[in-house]
């Protein structure tokens, strides 16, 4: 497995680790506020292949924040419920790799929550997946925000899906 890379919109093409340079470079900016750390993952069907998107938004509570993602493509080959679980599991990578970086940083950052948005809601055809996609999140010692809340999945990185 090679290196994780994403996307900044301002930075460009950027190695998960200096991405994650870049968000503690942000909070450093400004310490006095409370951050949040987002992980989102969307996905979109089209012309036989899926399109992965996972988001790393870094949230500045009040203030607005910076986000970067990753897009994979993949065979045209799950169900729905196949994608939700595989969104899920992509999110949780990418978190459980950020939350090891946080673990090794200075007290400063730390302590920043750490939160997964799930693309499924209570209503539609991925309500019967809410119970199960919140276990995994959680069961894993993470947040976990469904819609209308979870802007990580369902704005950020569906945005780059298209």
């Amino acid at each position: 497995m090679g290196k994780l890379f994403f996307i900044s919109p301002t930075q460009g093409r950027l190695t998960l680790e200096e991405t994650f340079s870049s968000i503690i470079k942000y909070v450093k900016e400004a310490p006095q506020y409370q951050y949040k750390l987002v992980v989102g993952t969307d996905s979109q069907s089209a012309e036989g292949r899926v399109q992965f998107v996972t988001a790393i938004i870094v949230y500045r509570v009040g203030k607005g924040g910076r986000f970067f993602y990753r897009r994979t493509r993949e065979p045209r080959s799950r169900s729905l419920r196949q994608r939700i679980y595989y969104e899920t599991a992509k999110s949780l990578d990418v978190a459980s790799k950020i939350t090891h970086m946080l673990a090794e940083t200075e007290h400063l950052v730390e302590e920043m929550d750490v939160e997964i948005h799930l693309d499924v809601g209570r209503h539609g055809s991925t309500s019967q997946m809410v119970k199960e996609v919140v276990g995994m999140v959680t069961g894993s010692g993470y947040g976990a925000k469904i819609k209308p809340d979870s802007y990580g999945a369902s704005k950020v990185a569906d945005k780059y899906t298209k």
